[in-house]
């Protein structure tokens, strides 16, 4: 594939994207300019300012996925209902602009999706799989039948765990965190033993009060709570026996550590890899 065009991942907190020629990656861009963050511009000015220096005269193709295509993004675009194929998701792009597109979310009775559905067009060509782990601040798990999206639930683990540390009181007070494996085991048993939550989130500042956790350590503690919690609630629900993680390293981690306790292997992909992937596949589509 020897197709040149822009990906972009335009989400609340921060604007990426790369420029391609003749499929090889020659520039790339990180702005703290995602949607939530534009007080004084519009999405359509900082494309012009960051973006359509990359396009000269020859227009080139531009792929948008993420909070961008939201109410508080450049235009809403619709959301697919599932089941959906990822072909079909990228058959329907919204154009916003002259061979400017947005990748459309998925919905469900329920729930909504948007900017996992381009990581997992991608993901399902590098290691297909039955079911998806995506976390992130709000972890995805999807489920995927005969190569369409017959469903997904959201575990809105890491939103929770930035409110508890930063507005509540279990976070008042403490020092500068710092990585502890023991501490976030141990939080990681209580979450699979009580994924309910509501009873063990408050131990995470007695524990603390009463010396038995480090002041230091509490993210940890909390971190590895509610991600047990998370994987002891879906792994009932679903009854997988394997996933496929999608996102960073670090945070993939701790999700095969948590799901080994519960007997599901796992393997693991890059979420900016299966975005990319995502990204040619939708391109060679188009061509």
């Amino acid at each position: 594939m020897n197709a040149s065009y822009i990906a972009i991942d335009w989400g609340s907190t921060h604007l990426r994207a790369w420029l391609y020629r003749d499929g090889q990656c020659v520039d790339s861009l990180q702005q703290p300019l995602g949607v939530s963050r534009l007080t004084e511009q519009t999405p359509r000015q900082v494309f012009e300012q960051f973006i359509q220096l990359w396009r000269s005269a020859q227009d080139i193709p531009v792929i948008m996925a993420g909070m961008i295509g939201s109410d508080a993004g450049w235009q809403t675009v619709p959301y697919l209902p599932c089941p959906v194929t990822l072909h079909e998701i990228g058959a329907q792009l919204f154009e916003v602009a002259p061979q400017v597109w947005i990748v459309p979310g998925l919905k469900m009775a329920r729930n909504v999706m948007r900017g996992e559905e381009t990581q997992l067009i991608g993901a399902m060509q590098l290691a297909p799989a039955d079911c998806y782990v995506m976390p992130g601040t709000h972890s995805k798990w999807v489920q995927i039948h005969e190569g369409s999206v017959s469903g997904f639930t959201t575990a809105m683990t890491g939103e929770l765990h930035h409110l508890l540390m930063n507005h509540s009181l279990i976070g008042k007070g403490l020092p500068e965190q710092h990585d502890d494996e023991a501490a976030f085991n141990t939080g990681l048993q209580c979450g699979l033993d009580s994924p309910s939550l509501v009873s063990r989130l408050f131990e995470a500042r007695a524990s603390r009060v009463l010396g038995d956790l480090p002041p230091e350590c509490v993210s940890e503690w909390l971190s590895g709570l509610l991600i047990g919690a998370e994987v002891a609630a879906m792994s009932h629900e679903l009854a997988v026996k394997h996933v496929t993680l999608v996102g960073n390293e670090s945070l993939c981690r701790r999700y095969r550590r948590a799901l080994a306790k519960v007997n599901i292997g796992s393997q693991e992909i890059a979420g900016d890899a299966a975005f990319q992937q995502g990204i040619r596949s939708i391109i060679d589509a188009r061509r």
